[in-house]
């Protein structure tokens, strides 16, 4: 690539990255001035892939036996099918404060799904996935990937909320996640998004650290999964955007969509 093409790539990638940011609030962008006699140095690094690490198989993400969604001996079921079998669900202590059951919305043939790890006030509320403070920011996310909600499919590990908006216990998530795996047998998407470590621990079953996790493809089953941070995360520590975003691009670039095109799979 000549030095010309490169730069042309560099700044549309920060126009995107600023499209991004606007569209999640941000208002300007504050710029230091340096003393004349500094000389400040950006330095632009690529890695190389040689032709042994594109071949590279992905990490496999190693799931217990009687969960394998893509088992192929395993039934598939519809979402309404699932919807059903867990019924007005008391498996768990979490239904006992539940307003509505949360079970998830969207395109039931998706090719991106969002994982969550709960419902919180208002989704328990409405009975719908994602649409507090921050459900609004994953929507904006959502619309800076060129896509809408409708296009994706978007649930959680549990589907009653915790009280006070908690983590889920490991017992809750235990229980509740058989759910979230026959979901995501059902509608076998290209890429599954974790949002968070709770969604991330449950579909690695580990406890490894969401950073030790992040900014690459694993393998789940017939899905490439990727974990980011969660919304509530940008919330509170606006440093996220950046990373999160980059994690984005990488899934925009599998599924070969840019921010001025949206899904056409119905």
């Amino acid at each position: 690539m000549n030095l010309e093409a490169e730069l042309k790539e560099i700044l549309e990638e920060l126009k995107r990255y600023f499209e991004f940011q606007k569209i999640l609030g941000l208002e300007g962008v504050v710029v230091e001035r340096k003393k004349k006699e500094e000389s400040i140095q950006v330095p632009i690094k690529r890695p190389i892939q040689t032709e042994v690490e594109k071949e590279k198989p992905l990490p496999t993400i190693k799931v217990q036996e009687q969960l394998s969604i893509f088992d192929a001996s395993a039934k598939k079921l519809t979402l309404e099918e699932i919807r059903e079998e867990i019924g007005d669900c008391t498996r768990c202590k979490l239904h006992q404060g539940r307003t509505n059951i949360v079970f998830g919305e969207g395109n039931p043939r998706a090719k991106l799904v969002f994982v969550g790890e709960g419902p919180g006030e208002e989704e328990d509320k409405q009975g719908r996935p994602f649409v507090g403070r921050a459900g609004q920011l994953l929507t904006k996310i959502i619309a800076a990937m060129g896509l809408r909600r409708s296009d994706v499919y978007i649930c959680n590990v549990v589907k009653c909320r915790p009280p006070g908006n908690r983590a889920p216990e490991p017992d809750e998530a235990g229980t509740c996640e058989q759910f979230l795996f026959k979901q995501l047998r059902s509608i076998e998407p290209e890429v599954i998004v974790c949002l968070g470590s709770v969604a991330a621990q449950s579909l690695f079953k580990t406890k490894g650290k969401l950073g030790d996790l992040r900014g690459k493809f694993h393998r789940y089953g017939r899905s490439k999964l990727l974990v980011t941070y969660h919304p509530a995360a940008l919330l509170r520590n606006p440093g996220f955007k950046k990373p999160l975003w980059d994690d984005m691009q990488i899934v925009m670039k599998e599924l070969g969509i840019s921010t001025s095109s949206g899904s056409d799979r119905g």
